[in-house]
Parts: structure tokens; C-alpha cells; sequence
């Protein structure tokens, strides 16, 4: 039989899910094929609405070979694995004459422990575990949490935490979950027969398709111990966040917190003088905390030093020491032992990553009001990372609405590892960059206004004018406003400000109900406005008449004493780079192309993006800021701007009106 073509293929699998074929996708199949074939790597610009998920999957499913597709995050994980690719599958299972299976993996403490769950929680103060259930009070949120968790145990297949509804906090899911640290091991454990992680990593190792995020991706190429199944071909969705997760993953912190536990988990199960020697470093590396100022540690001050030392010193010999005594007084002591451990061994290793000094790492201490002072080392770029990690025995493809910022894809191509796209060496990454463009028409659906006319923002200064100016926004648009400040501060300030200026028009803060149900209530009611930060700025997708007006209260840069950006800023710097450009620029051009991407989410979507910031129109840094952006409509003229959102408000209360007719 005739193998079929990839346009016969992506026909078949957008006919499965109800969808209409566009060029964009079209092309992007085609050029993620041709990576795949080539084993080349490949970054796709693809806007929203372009279907990109089956831009992707076909391709990979026709070509055979095991593919492992990341995203950041959840909600893009469950589209897949619950209908894009079952779908996919069942479309192209005559054409291709095959039926390729495919997984879900996340990381271990996503799962539900059973060790964990029926044989207690080792405790810090006591040897031994305690009975999670008799601890907590029924009648408790706790105690109920618990107890309808035992009774998910019996019924769910993947033990996945995700597939509990409702779910539960943090707090609770900590009693029934390990991490890969704390894990006995299937082979040590009673329960590793009927363990879930492990069973979600047997389906991965036999499925074609294997659904991951950016996370366990990190941790499979940054750690040395593979978690993720041997794959040909990687596809990296939601692009745009990869850098920051792998951050993340590569980033340790050291509290006084973390370390006073190491020391009570560890304490009875080593000799008496190792016990001490790390109960003392402790108390020294706590009194230190309380003392230090918020700050970039260029150098590490010398008592501090030391005291990191005698830490990292005193971590080493309970290590050794940890196995040598045992006690068969303590309950489930493996377990036990095994936690004390992850404890242990996390401390150490924060302690001597700081005290070798890294040229490559930056490290700083913060204080916060809830939290506590907290030591952080974050790697300057993780760039040489992903380039030897990532890109070197497979195909990769990284795909996103943002990733062509300032006209080109050579920014973030730079923070992935790739050299300028085209240029040509025996160690560099062969890759190329597709925008693929967006089915919508953005010139014509949606308008950019910048208020040239404001005062320039000053760093945490009042702006009266702003709010003057969101007021009369608000107004206008009849509501239907989403609020994306670059502080926390910010929002709070404008959202006290406008419901009283504004009561009519009820605004949602975020923080003040858990982002979903904000989401919710301001999709249900046109009149309501959502203010927020980060999270905000991508995470929302509220298609009709709900999101008509898109409000950016400044160019969202890195705050100037944020210790990552700076250090990365100035190695650019450094090297002869304009690092304002490199990083504080970038920074702000992918914020603001994801927020701006807020507004058209649908064909019939019709609004403003606002920007309350003259330096967008006025300085020389602002033009690539908008070539960043969707190509909207551009003006400053505000009486413009009002007369169009008065007019689609009025459009969209007609349209509510005969819908309520009807």
C-alpha cells in the first residue's frame, strides 16, 4: 500500500476534531516534517488560532519514531492527551495502518504514594511514622482531604493528582506524595508492584507519543539521569517559557526552614557528635540569615562563607554517617531514613554549589514578609545548557504565538543555546525560524493605542494620570477590560482606585479567589474587569465580548534590582553586548506579545490593546517592542480610541440583546 501523503494525513486528523484547514498549519506541518526527516531543529511562530497542535502531531505520528512533545502548562497537557490525540489517532489509524499509543509523564510527586499512604508520614520530631488519618481531625479540611483521598486510592488508575476533582491543597497532597529523592524505590518498596509513577513511566516507555512538561524535560537533560524515554524527535510547545522553567529547575535555595528539618529528620539516626555538628552549622547559618541585607552576592561576605562551609561540611559526614546506625525501634525505618536523607543531601548540595563559587551562577538573598529570608544560585544563562542538552541527538522543534521578537527569531533564539539563524559551524545547531502567521486579521479586529500624552512612569510613584486615563478606558468599553500590571502593587493601587471611581463596573483582583474562578466570573459577566499581574499576562483566554479592552499599565522590564536579570544584563554587557537590549527589551517584548494576544481569540473578536506608557511611542527601543506585537492598528489618538470602544460595546450590547431575544 502507498504510504499517504502529509496532506492527506492532516486533512483527516483536522476533519477528526472539527476544525478547518489553514495555510499557517499547512505550512507548519510541512516544515516540522521536513526538520523531523532532516533531524535539523526548527522554531515556529504559529498565532492563536492556527491549530498548532496538529501541526505538530500529525507529522510526528507519520513519521514513526517516538516523540516526546513538552508544554508548560496543564491545561495544554490534558488538550492533548484527552482530545487531540485521541482523535488524531483514530483519524489516522486506516491511513497509516496503525495505532500509535501515547502517555502522559509528569514528575514523581505528582502521583499518589501508596508506601505513603498506608503506611504513615515520617514525622520531624519523632522517630518513625504517623498515621496521616488519626493526626488530622475528620471533620477537618485536612482530615476530609485525606479521607477522600484514601478512597480515590481504590478507584483511580493513574494515582495522577490532576485527576482528583475537586483537589486538594498542597498541605494535603504532601502527606500521600514522595519525591524522586524520597522514593524507596519499586524494588524496595512494598507497594512497587502497584506503584502509580512507576506504572505511568512503563506506559511512556511503550507509547509513540509521550506528553511531558518543561519541568521533567529540565530535569531529564539537566540531572544525568534520564527520566523521559530514549526519543528521536522532541517538540517544545509554549516555546516562549521553556528558558524560564529550565531556570527554574536549575535554581537552589537554602532556608533556615529547610535546614532546621534536615537537622530533626536526621538526628536520631546518626551517631550523637554528627547530630550535633549539624545542629551547630545550622544555628550559625540562621544567625547569619537574620542579618543579611536583600541583594546580588558578587562575592560571598566571609562569615557567611564559612558558615556554608560547616554546613555543606557537616551535611557530608551525616550523609556518611546516616546509614551506619540502625534502629529497629523506628517504624517503616527506610522510609525514614530515606526522607532524612533527601533532606540532607538537598542542603548539601545548595551549600557547596554556593561555596564553589561558580563564574557561571549568580547567587543572592531575599527576605520575604511571608516566607523568610532565603539563600537563591540560579545559573547566569542557561543557554550552553540547552545547546549541549537539548539539541544535540535529536530533532527538536520549539513552537509558540511569541517567539519572533523584534522582527526575527534571533533573541530567542540566542536564549535557547542557537547561534544567529544561517550561520554555519561544526558545533552549532542547524535550525530556522517559520512564522506561520494567524488566521485572524489583526489590522482589522484590533486596535494598539499608546497614550503618548501620559507622564513617563516613574519606579512605584502614584499616576494619577494613568488612572485618570484607565477610568475613561473602562468607561468607554462598556467594562470588558483585563488589567495587566507589571506589580502586584500596581494592581491592588488601581483596583482600590476604581471601584470606588467606578462602582458599576465590578473589579476582579487576582488573589482575592484562585485564578480559574476569576477567570470564570469575568468571562460570565461583560461589565466585570480582571486585574492582575504575571500569571495574567499569559494565561487567559476568554474569547467574545467579555475581553474587549487589553490594558498594559507600563512596559513590563525586569525590576532594576531583580539580582537575575541584572547579573545577566551586565555579562552582556561585559562581552560587548547591549544587555538592556538582550535581556531587560526581550524580557518586556514577550511579556507584552503574550499580553497583547489576550485580546484576539476568535475570528469575531473586535478591541483595543492600551498601553499606558509614552515610552512605547517615544523612545528609540520602542519600535522593536511593537514589532513584537500583533499588527494591529496603530494610533495615540485617544479620542480615536474612545469612539471605538463606544462603538463595540454598543455592537456587542446589541448582539447580547438579540441573544437574549432568541
Amino acid at each position: 500500500m502507498e504510504k499517504p501523503s502529509l496532506p492527506e494525513l492532516l486533512h483527516a486528523a483536522v476533519t477528526a476534531v472539527g476544525g478547518t484547514e489553514r495555510p499557517g498549519q499547512v505550512t507548519m506541518a510541512e516544515s516540522v516534517a521536513e526538520a523531523i526527516d532532516g533531524g535539523t531543529h526548527l522554531l515556529v511562530q504559529a498565532g492563536t488560532g492556527t491549530g498548532k497542535s496538529l501541526g505538530y502531531l500529525v507529522p510526528a505520528l507519520a513519521h514513526g519514531e517516538r516523540v516526546v512533545v513538552a508544554t508548560a502548562t496543564l491545561a495544554l497537557q490534558r488538550q492533548l492527551v484527552e482530545r487531540d490525540l485521541p482523535r488524531t489517532v483514530d483519524a489516522l489509524h486506516p491511513l497509516l495502518r496503525r495505532r500509535p499509543e501515547f502517555a502522559m509523564l509528569k514528575g514523581r510527586s505528582n502521583y499518589l504514594c501508596l508506601h505513603r499512604l498506608h503506611e504513615g508520614v515520617p514525622q520531624d520530631e519523632e522517630e518513625g511514622l504517623f498515621d496521616q488519618f488519626e493526626a488530622a481531625a475528620p471533620t477537618s479540611k485536612l482530615g476530609q482531604d485525606l479521607l477522600r483521598m484514601r478512597d480515590w486510592a481504590d478507584e483511580t488508575e493513574t494515582g495522577d493528582r490532576d485527576d482528583l476533582t475537586p483537589g486538594v491543597s498542597d498541605r494535603a497532597w504532601a502527606q500521600v506524595s514522595v519525591s524522586s529523592r524520597e522514593c524507596l524505590g519499586a524494588t524496595k518498596c512494598a507497594y512497587g508492584a502497584e506503584c502509580f509513577a512507576e506504572m505511568a513511566r512503563e506506559r511512556a516507555k511503550l507509547s509513540e507519543v509521550v506528553v511531558t512538561n518543561h519541568a521533567l524535560l529540565a530535569i531529564d537533560a539537566i540531572e544525568g539521569a534520564p527520566v523521559l524515554p530514549q526519543h528521536e524527535v522532541l517538540i517544545v510547545d509554549e516555546a516562549h517559557e521553556l528558558v524560564s522553567r529550565v531556570t527554574g529547575v536549575a535554581t537552589g535555595e537554602l532556608t533556615p526552614g529547610q535546614v532546621n528539618r534536615a537537622v530533626r529528620r536526621a538526628a536520631k539516626l546518626v551517631n550523637e557528635k554528627a547530630a550535633d555538628q549539624l545542629q551547630t552549622a545550622a544555628e550559625g547559618f540562621e544567625r547569619l540569615m537574620e542579618l543579611a541585607l536583600p541583594g546580588r552576592l558578587e562575592e560571598i561576605p566571609e562569615d557567611l562563607a564559612y558558615a556554608l562551609m560547616a554546613l555543606r561540611d557537616a551535611c557530608r559526614t551525616v550523609i556518611s554517617g546516616i546509614g551506619a546506625t540502625r534502629d529497629k525501634s523506628v517504624q517503616d525505618e527506610d522510609a525514614v531514613r530515606k526522607q532524612a536523607l533527601a533532606s540532607v543531601e538537598s542542603v548539601h548540595d545548595v551549600a557547596e554549589r554556593i561555596t564553589n563559587g561558580s563564574e557561571w551562577d549568580v547567587v543572592w538573598y531575599e527576605r520575604h514578609d511571608r516566607f523568610g529570608a532565603s539563600l537563591r544560585v540560579a545559573p547566569m544563562s542557561v543557554s550552553g545548557l540547552l545547546r549541549e542538552k537539548l539539541f544535540a541527538d535529536r530533532s527538536v522543534t520549539l513552537t509558540s504565538a511569541t517567539l519572533k521578537l523584534g522582527g526575527d527569531f534571533n533573541g530567542v533564539g540566542a536564549s535557547l543555546g542557537l547561534a544567529a539563524e544561517g550561520t554555519e559551524g561544526d558545533d552549532l545547531p542547524q535550525w530556522k525560524g517559520v512564522d506561520v502567521g494567524s488566521p485572524f486579521e489583526y489590522r482589522k479586529q484590533g486596535i494598539l493605542y499608546v497614550a503618548k500624552h501620559l507622564s513617563r512612569p516613574a519606579r512605584d510613584g502614584d499616576r494619577v494620570d494613568m488612572l485618570d486615563e484607565l477610568t475613561e478606558l473602562i468607561q468607554a468599553a462598556g467594562g470588558r477590560t483585563l488589567g495587566l500590571f507589571s506589580s502586584m502593587r500596581g494592581a491592588q493601587l488601581a483596583a482600590e482606585e476604581l471601584r470606588s471611581r467606578i462602582p458599576e463596573f465590578p473589579i476582579l483582583l487576582q488573589g482575592e479567589e484562585t485564578l480559574g474562578e476569576l477567570i470564570k466570573n469575568f468571562a460570565a459577566d461583560p461589565k466585570t474587569c480582571l486585574f492582575g499581574t504575571l500569571s495574567l499576562w499569559q494565561g487567559v483566554d476568554v474569547p467574545g465580548p467579555s475581553c474587549q479592552l487589553v490594558v498594559m499599565d507600563k512596559i513590563p522590564f525586569p525590576r532594576p534590582d531583580d539580582p537575575l536579570m541584572s547579573a545577566r544584563q551586565k555579562a552582556v554587557e561585559d562581552a560587548g553586548g547591549n544587555g538592556f537590549m538582550a535581556v531587560a527589551a526581550t524580557h518586556a517584548a514577550l511579556l507584552m506579545a503574550q499580553g497583547a494576544g489576550r485580546l484576539v481569540r476568535a475570528s469575531g473578536d473586535r478591541g483595543v490593546v492600551a498601553v499606558l506608557d509614552q515610552r512605547l511611542a517615544t523612545a528609540r527601543y520602542g519600535s522593536y517592542l511593537k514589532a513584537s506585537l500583533p499588527d494591529f492598528w496603530y494610533t495615540t489618538d485617544r479620542n480615536q480610541v474612545r469612539k471605538s470602544l463606544a462603538a463595540i460595546d454598543a455592537s456587542a450590547v446589541q448582539a447580547e440583546a438579540e441573544a437574549a431575544a432568541n
